[in-house]
């Protein structure tokens, strides 16, 4: 009997005990109380201060504050921190986790305990601030700074992420302190591969970007900053864009995009370039309607300045890409060597070109109707890339159909210009309505540097010139000759 008023009063003292640490779980207390705790175990030690900016002094972005970014969002620990922010990744299910401002997160290395605070500061100035005990200080934050860096390149080699980076202008920006420079994961699908290009320069382009991937110290020792300039020029639709984002992918660098209308004057485009970080593509699209326009207080000299002047050189492992649609309207000191090394040519489609978006965009090899298109490009017709590929899509269900729009389109555009739909016959008239073997520059690359210099460009060059002339013997060849021995020349 007085076994069993034992155990009953027990029991009544458990009770009470279980149910009290089921509240406190299930409330804010059992935190309340950890949080108590962890202020009495602050005030018994001296801890040390470090704090990572995300921008320099000149508005850089610090690449630490990028990699202690990646490193936060990869610890198990975020997911029960107090806010949390989620966003989605580079992928449609992908999910990530970033700090909310001004909340701390607790970390474990080498049996030490750190916190890191997302600080965000007046006009939009962020910070990672790392509490470190001044005991464990000298054991403790090299090799996690080194275990940092490792995790963060680990995840970012395994996320492969190029980013897009867009530019405010002033009126746009948060604050007088504030970035100007704002991304988004960069998904565009393009690759070197499924660009339409002569599979000859295609490689010769692959080949140029990787030796200059591996030209590091060879830069250096000739006292060249390790940089590389293309110039892409040819009419709209004719892939140039596409060709920019595939290189950008190839490369596995970010991409800055710089809108020259929205850039105040010359000082401006200067502070632009200095916000840039290495491994970087610097684009500048429509450079020659530009310079006509003339739409900012940006001059000549500050575009010229901001290709290769002083304010270029302070960052590496960088490569500049500029499109033009016609590069003899510009004056010649933009695209003179030097200033631009490498120089890809983006002409209308041919019947070549052709066939690689057929195969690309109706999985034909061959077909029946492939003939009556050579000849319609043979006659002098001729559409950009772009055009025959939108006429792919619409009609990608019936490959048939779309052969025969393509071969309509081709001969409406040869007889909008003048140029008889079929044969081969001379065309007459002024320079626009000459053939397009005749007016038309070959696709091709012209290194304009002794640092991978190419001499078969201005073979293959000369080689295609010279084909065009066998072709037709009647036409007016001195505008090409003078052109050839130019590009000669300069390659």
């Amino acid at each position: 009997m007085m076994g069993l008023d034992n155990e009953l009063l027990l029991l009544l003292a458990v009770v009470p005990v279980f149910f009290l640490l089921r509240l406190l779980y299930r409330t804010s207390l059992l935190h309340k109380l950890a949080a108590l705790l962890q202020s009495v175990e602050d005030r018994c030690y001296v801890y040390q201060y470090y704090r990572i900016p995300q921008h320099n002094e000149l508005l850089q972005e610090n690449q630490l504050y990028r990699q202690v970014s990646t490193y936060l969002s990869s610890l198990v620990s975020l997911q029960d921190s107090d806010y949390a922010n989620l966003f989605s990744g580079a992928r449609s299910n992908d999910i990530v986790l970033h700090l909310d401002s001004n909340r701390t997160l607790a970390d474990r290395f080498l049996s030490a305990r750190v916190s890191w605070t997302n600080e965000k500061g007046e006009f939009e100035r962020r910070a990672f601030v790392l509490k470190i005990k001044k005991k464990d200080k000298r054991r403790v934050l090299q090799p996690y700074l080194q275990h940092i860096f490792q995790v963060s390149d680990e995840i970012e080699q395994k996320k492969n992420e190029v980013r897009l980076f867009m530019h405010l202008d002033g009126s746009d920006r948060t604050g007088e302190g504030g970035a100007r420079w704002r991304s988004v994961p960069f998904t565009h699908p393009a690759t070197i591969d499924t660009v339409v290009m002569d599979p000859e320069l295609k490689s010769k382009v692959k080949s140029d970007l990787e030796n200059f991937l591996k030209s590091k110290q060879y830069y250096h020792r000739l006292g060249r900053v390790w940089k590389r300039s293309y110039l892409l020029h040819g009419a709209s639709g004719t892939g140039k864009s596409s060709f920019a984002a595939a290189l950008a992918k190839f490369l596995g660098y970010d991409i800055y995009d710089v809108d020259l209308s929205r850039v105040a004057d010359d000082s401006d485009l200067k502070a632009l370039l200095l916000q840039t970080t290495a491994r970087s593509v610097i684009l500048v699209e429509d450079l020659d309607r530009f310079l006509e326009k003339k739409s900012t207080d940006v001059s000549l000299s500050g575009v010229l300045s901001f290709m290769d002047g002083i304010v270029s050189c302070c960052g590496e492992e960088r490569v500049m890409v500029f499109t033009m649609s016609d590069k003899d309207r510009v004056d010649q000191a933009v695209t003179r060597p030097g200033r631009v090394d490498v120089h890809v040519h983006f002409p209308l489609c041919d019947f070549s070109a052709f066939k690689g978006l057929a195969s690309n965009y109706l999985g034909l090899k061959e077909h029946k109707l492939f003939p009556q298109v050579e000849e319609s490009f043979q006659a002098g017709a001729s559409l950009s890339p772009a055009h025959i590929g939108e006429i792919m899509i619409a009609n990608r269900s019936s490959p048939t159909r779309a052969l025969k729009t393509v071969i309509s389109a081709l001969q409406s555009s040869s007889e909008g210009r003048g140029v008889p739909s079929k044969g081969g016959a001379t065309l007459t008239g002024s320079r626009s309505g000459r053939g397009r073997e005749e007016t038309a520059e070959p696709a091709s690359v012209f290194c304009r540097e002794s640092v991978h210099t190419v001499r078969e460009f201005g073979k293959l060059y000369g080689l295609l010139k010279m084909g065009s002339r066998r072709r037709d013997n009647s036409m007016d060849l001195s505008s090409g000759e003078k052109d050839g021995s130019k590009h000669e020349g300069q390659s």
